[in-house]
């Protein structure tokens, strides 16, 4: 019977955390699971009622969390997680067993759902992040397979969970509750309410205009990019994710002075360009979940102005709380900030000037508008002239007069059209700060357009050839991570790019490197990319794998991106300088690398020589590379 509990405990619960930086709270609830609900009660003798269920149909993911990012702050230590919908439910067991029984459990109610993910992170959803590979997307894909069968053991669960039913295991009571009443306050069902970030103008009737600062509510996340809203006039439509953030006291995202996607360097530069005494921003650190105060001075030292960075410390024990160069004790950052606005107190000078967003354009969309991938070539005005690629000609251009849009013209004959127009629409979904956005394509005439985010400053090989004896170390390594980022983001999503190198990254006019034409190689008909046995790739910059047996993977782009490192570090050198395709590929069999670059510490040419293991599944991972690249930005710049 549907109604007849499986399992009873009372277990810890979370916040569920809906957006980056809701406050964190456990309370103890009363967990009953059913055949067709996970249900939870206020457990309180004063207080006894429903606060929120689960469908059980609706789960797509149970799972241990493998939290190993510092102590736990409630008294149960064995942390699971339940993902539906686009939320995780974050319970916490009293002991091993406990949990054990529970994720089995589940498990095996669930193993027949349609939606089971086929892979859900392991860490906590803290700060903003996830703690297991740092996306900062909270409906981010998961970054470590999904085993359905089992708990932390893997081992396989047994053929009915009839066995366990009737045991009393850690304090697991299997009798019937009593009647409870159904009505009351559900936690889980309340109104998400979103603050808009940026304007934004509706293009078509579906979508919802934006103003910068205004309130709406949230009625629908079924797409991770575009979501659906409601004004404070009533009216409804789509917004674009990336252009609101929760209306929390202390969400981050909310202040002009957060910065999210700045790294070290990037915020020397954007503080340096300011050189205002005082000018700050706060951003993401290198360690998971901590943040880095950036301030800029223009007193001391040579009298240029310099930058410090001060880590937002936390106490230790219970009550934990935040601080920077003196121990004044915060409970938030928000607090924090404020305070060091009106007083030094250790720092070098006050926090006089926010800086952050100010004055920096909005995001990318993933496409112009709600489910739109087919545009309009009447909507498109041509301008100059870019450059020529393996596609064809590339001009800067507008779409409906007001966005400016770079359209790839492909020559006839080029690609392989058919196939690339279906994956386009794939394409379209990926959208990251470090990933050239395509906006749409343009496939009811001929030539056929590809229509994407226009970078000011060009691809990244000519970018270095053009600063050749200009760039220092700082700028090359940011360089690096800004690649490893969106390749973070690719390898996260199941997507192989396939022709990784300088010369397909860009370059904005905030000198961010985007990674540009993902996949694209798959529908080139072009000698360059052709071996001998008429595979398609790019021969310099391949692992054995593929230069042998055609296995593309990410672990092939890994690869692939050690060599760009290496382009980087050399300021637009070509690999190999004299040796033709066929002589790359024997040196590279008999065990031979590229040479160090002199501008490459020791540091930087070990991640080098990981990427280049003759063993694909001896690399390692973007995200291992890219938390690699954060140390050293850190340490050494």
């Amino acid at each position: 019977m549907n109604a007849d509990p499986i399992l009873e405990e009372t277990l810890i619960k979370r916040s569920q955390q809906k957006k980056r930086t809701s406050p964190l709270n456990y309370k103890e609830r009363l967990f009953v699971l059913t055949k067709s609900r996970l249900t939870y009660y206020d457990g309180r003798p004063e207080k006894k009622h429903k606060k929120g269920s689960v469908d059980l149909q609706k789960i797509k993911c149970a799972e241990i969390v493998k939290h190993d990012s510092g102590p736990i702050a409630c008294q149960n230590k064995y942390p699971f997680q339940i993902i539906y919908d686009c939320n995780t439910l974050y319970v916490f067991a009293p002991t091993f067993e406990s949990r054990s029984v529970w994720v089995k459990t589940l498990k095996e109610e669930i193993r027949n759902n349609e939606l089971i993910v086929p892979k859900y992170h392991p860490n906590f959803w803290a700060e903003g992040v996830w703690q297991c590979c740092r996306q900062a997307d909270k409906l981010a894909p998961g970054c470590e397979e999904y085993n359905l069968f089992g708990d932390i053991t893997r081992k396989p669960l047994p053929p009915t969970p009839d066995d366990v039913l009737h045991t009393n295991l850690a304090g697991c009571v299997y009798k019937p509750p009593s009647p409870l009443p159904q009505n009351g306050d559900e936690e889980d069902e309340e109104e998400e309410l979103v603050l808009a970030m940026y304007d934004f103008e509706a293009l078509e009737t579906h979508d919802l205009n934006l103003v910068k600062g205004e309130e709406y509510v949230l009625l629908q996340k079924s797409d991770v990019h575009w979501w659906k809203a409601k004004d404070k006039n009533g009216c409804e439509g789509y917004i674009p994710s990336n252009y609101v953030t929760e209306k929390k006291s202390n969400n981050l995202e909310k202040y002009e002075w957060y910065c999210r996607n700045v790294n070290r360097s990037k915020a020397e530069h954007l503080l340096r360009s300011e050189d205002k005494e005082g000018s700050f921003i706060v951003r993401d650190s290198s360690q998971p979940g901590m943040y880095t105060v950036s301030l800029y001075t223009k007193f001391g030292g040579d009298g240029n102005g310099s930058t410090r960075h001060y880590h937002i410390k936390l106490t230790q024990g219970p009550h934990r709380q935040f601080y920077l160069a003196e121990k004044h004790l915060f409970n938030n950052i928000p607090e924090l900030i404020e305070y060091h606005q009106h007083n030094a107190a250790g720092l070098v000078t006050r926090l006089r000037y926010p800086v952050g967003r100010k004055g920096r354009s909005a995001p990318t969309t993933a496409g112009f508008s709600y489910d739109k991938w087919e545009i309009n070539p009447s909507d498109i005005t041509f301008m100059k002239e870019l450059g020529s690629g393996q596609f064809g000609v590339v001009r800067l251009g507008k779409w409906r007069a007001q966005h400016k849009v770079a359209i790839k013209a492909i020559r006839e004959g080029a690609m392989y059209e058919e196939d690339f127009i279906e994956e386009a629409k794939i394409m379209m979904k990926l959208s990251h700060p470090k990933l050239v956005q395509l906006y749409g394509v343009c496939t009811q005439q001929k030539p056929i357009y590809i229509v994407t985010e226009f970078m000011e400053l060009g691809c990244l090989l000519n970018y270095l050839r053009q600063r050749r004896g200009q760039l220092n170390n700082e700028m090359l390594l940011s360089m690096c991570q800004d690649v490893c980022d969106g390749m973070s983001y690719l390898e996260a999503n199941g997507f192989i790019h396939r022709d990784l190198a300088a010369r397909n990254c860009l370059v904005n006019e905030s000198h961010v490197v985007k990674v540009s034409d993902f996949g694209m190689t798959r529908y080139v008909l072009d000698d360059q990319y052709t071996s001998s046995s008429g595979a398609k790739f790019p021969v310099k910059w391949s692992p054995p794998e593929v230069l042998h047996y055609s296995k593309f993977s990410s672990k092939s782009d890994v690869w692939s991106f050690g060599v760009l490192i290496w382009e980087v570090y050399n300021e637009g050198k070509m690999p190999f300088e004299t040796k033709t395709n066929a002589e790359v590929v024997e040196f590279i069999s008999s065990g031979c690398r590229l040479y160090r670059p002199k501008q490459a510490s020791k540091a930087v040419y070990e991640i080098m020589n990981q990427c280049w293991h003759e063993k694909a599944e001896r690399r390692p991972s973007f995200s291992y590379l890219l938390l690699m690249i954060n140390q050293i930005m850190e340490c050494d710049c």
